[in-house]
């Protein structure tokens, strides 16, 4: 047995049988407090957002953290080449086409774990929790010292400086020349958005780093022709939390106009999501043919084979795909969220006929893997998938989501955001 598959092994050994740590309510919204003090009653969340911290962490071998970090780089390389990018960016808008030299902050590659190693499951720009997800990890309670010391329980103190960094580093990649001083967290209705707790988490450690920064909705920014404006201030940076990829919605028009203009750096941005993001690229980056024709190494052909195999729902291939459906996992290309998503044995008649009437891709199904939680006095075994947070491939943060259901969901009891512990 190769030491791969041994850790893989004691990993998944871990994920059904250890309760050596649990998850610390108190300890919890202390720290949360401490890293945002005063901006949000935390204690509430368990009532408000009871199930977005799982009770228990989850274990991932070394291995295989390094293989989906892998991933991603491959992904990220082939994204540079001007051949793909032909293929990915040939029906976008002119100013989506356009490199604004920027690399997209908290780019989400997600996973789910096989004894055959990670397959990549989904690409997202925006991707969150990742501050949630480091207070997390330091709220477990371990069962014993040794414990505590073999899993190192502490924060992990480069977090921060690698989000001060990267949003610096964004900032240098557009060119812009002035210092960066504002930075903005922009989704729609960000007070109404379930993550906002994290928006408050973010601004409070990038205000912490000397950064002004401002929670709005869209709608409340301007663009003047020079710059992009909150009222009175300039914003210099826009953390972009918006599902709107494109920036077509009326409430978007500010950020539309100053991303034309390379007014404000934008980040995630259009370029980044139709590059990385739109599912369509998943089409051409798990076909190992194309990737070939495309130019892409031998080397990264073989690692880009973590990804399942995908392919456009068309009038042409709706027989085939619909005789196999059992074997596939449905997803619309516009879709984000795990919505209107479908796994291909759920399929009624009526949503195949919704699904032919819109743009879908068809993903050979990976069966996620299982983590046994227990809740009370209940045992039971959750999905699990793995997320990384990345930044110009560069890690950020791991985390897992535990859940019940076709998806990701934050509805499962004793399921949520977990913390990951290499073995």
């Amino acid at each position: 047995m190769t030491t791969a598959i041994a850790h893989r092994a004691i990993a998944d050994h871990l994920n059904q049988t250890c309760f050596c740590m649990t998850l610390d309510q108190d300890r919890l919204f202390n720290s949360l407090n401490t890293a945002a003090p005063g901006l949000l009653d935390w204690h509430s969340l368990s009532t408000t957002h009871p199930h977005l911290f799982a009770l228990n962490p989850t274990f991932v071998s070394h291995s295989d953290v390094e293989a989906m970090l892998s991933v991603a780089r491959a992904i990220e390389r082939v994204a540079r080449r001007p051949s793909f990018q032909d293929l990915a960016l040939g029906h976008a808008p002119a100013f989506v086409r356009e490199d604004k030299g920027t690399r997209g902050l908290f780019m989400g590659y997600d996973f789910h774990l096989t004894h055959e190693g990670p397959k990549l499951i989904e690409i997202n720009t925006n991707a969150g929790g990742a501050f949630l997800n480091a207070i997390l990890r330091t709220a477990q309670q371990a069962c014993c010292e040794q414990v505590s010391e073999f899993f190192d329980l502490r924060q992990s103190p480069d977090f921060p400086a690698k989000v001060v960094n990267m949003v610096q580093t964004e900032w240098r990649h557009q060119g812009i020349e002035r210092a960066l001083k504002t930075i903005a967290i922009v989704d729609e209705n960000p007070h109404g958005q379930y993550l906002y707790p994290e928006f408050l988490l973010a601004e409070a450690m990038l205000e912490r780093a000397g950064f002004r920064v401002f929670i709005c909705n869209p709608s409340e920014l301007n663009f003047d022709g020079h710059a992009l404006m909150l009222g009175e201030t300039v914003i210099d940076l826009v953390y972009n939390r918006l599902v709107d990829f494109e920036l077509e919605a009326p409430a978007s028009r500010a950020l539309r106009e100053a991303y034309i203009a390379s007014a404000a750096v934008i980040s995630p941005g259009p370029h980044h999501h139709a590059l990385l993001a739109n599912k369509r690229n998943l089409v051409w980056l798990s076909d190992p043919e194309r990737l070939a024709e495309l130019g892409v190494s031998a080397g990264d052909i073989e690692i880009l084979r973590a990804i399942p195999q995908s392919t456009p729902v068309t009038p042409d291939n709706a027989e085939t795909l619909w005789a196999n459906r059992k074997t596939l996992f449905f997803k619309p290309l516009a879709g984000h969220g795990g919505k209107a998503v479908y796994r291909g044995d759920k399929l009624t008649k009526s949503t195949w006929a919704n699904i032919l009437e819109h743009d879908y891709i068809a993903q050979s199904l990976i069966p996620p893997s299982e983590r046994l939680v227990k809740n009370g006095a209940v045992d039971a075994h959750q999905k699990m998938d793995i997320r990384l947070y990345t930044y110009d491939g560069d890690l950020l943060m791991t985390a897992a989501r535990i859940y019940q259901g076709q998806t990701t969901n934050f509805r499962t009891p004793g399921g949520g955001f977990a913390p990951i512990f290499p073995v």
